[in-house]
């Protein structure tokens, strides 16, 4: 890709683009609404779609128009193709759930500003959910948390993608620095083992998770 289109996904008629701006733990502002909105017109975007991941993608854009909608835009790029922690979504969590136990949006903003971006063997996908009602989506998430009473669980190794899997329980009553430690830690051992391309459904499938709370708990 042309470093020009850096932050654009090629679409299924191979000539137009999408574009993902970074909006961490799926949290946006007024001004960068409007900036959106002020693209999306400017440049015609056919189609603004909210994704799976808590982002706005802009999905239309002529290739002209890449490098002229990012500035415009004045926001960082969401990383949607890598080999590395591509975003953490989360749930309101305490922030405004009737039912949240655990700040899912403190431990997610933070979560996201350490490791987002990290490269890795293959993509990483987090899900931050304040109560056991998941809506984070955290069992079938690359490294899941789940907020309980007495503190966070944490899960890797799910997936929601073609061969989808339920991740398994690697710790439970964490409290928030120990979770965003022991992220840390699974993404060192994760880095440190797996093979290219290998996501940690299948990293988990072939290691099992004895192996990785022997290594790290």
């Amino acid at each position: 890709m042309k470093d020009a289109l850096k932050g654009a996904i090629l679409q299924r008629d191979k000539t137009t683009y999408a574009i993902v701006p970074r909006t961490p733990a799926g949290i946006m502002t007024p001004d960068q609404l409007e900036s959106i909105a002020h693209v999306a017109r400017r440049y015609e975007v056919p189609v603004l779609k909210i994704t799976s991941g808590q982002r706005m993608a802009l999905v239309g854009l002529a290739e002209q128009d890449v490098s002229r909608a990012w500035d415009d835009l004045r926001m960082e790029v969401g990383e949607a193709t890598g080999l590395c922690v591509h975003y953490v979504q989360a749930c309101p969590g305490t922030a405004v759930c009737r039912l949240g136990l655990r700040d899912s949006l403190g431990l997610g903003l933070e979560l996201e500003q350490l490791y987002v971006g990290r490269e890795l063997p293959a993509k990483v996908k987090m899900g931050v959910s304040g109560c056991p009602m998941c809506c984070g989506e955290s069992w079938v998430r690359d490294i899941g948390f789940l907020g309980k009473k007495n503190g966070w669980t944490m899960i890797v190794g799910g997936s929601s993608a073609g061969r989808p899997r339920i991740g398994d329980l690697l710790a439970e009553g964490l409290d928030r620095e120990q979770a965003v430690e022991l992220a840390g830690r699974f993404l060192d051992y994760y880095a440190e083992q797996a093979p290219k391309r290998h996501r940690t459904a299948k990293f988990l499938e072939k290691h099992g998770i004895e192996a990785v709370k022997e290594a790290l708990l």
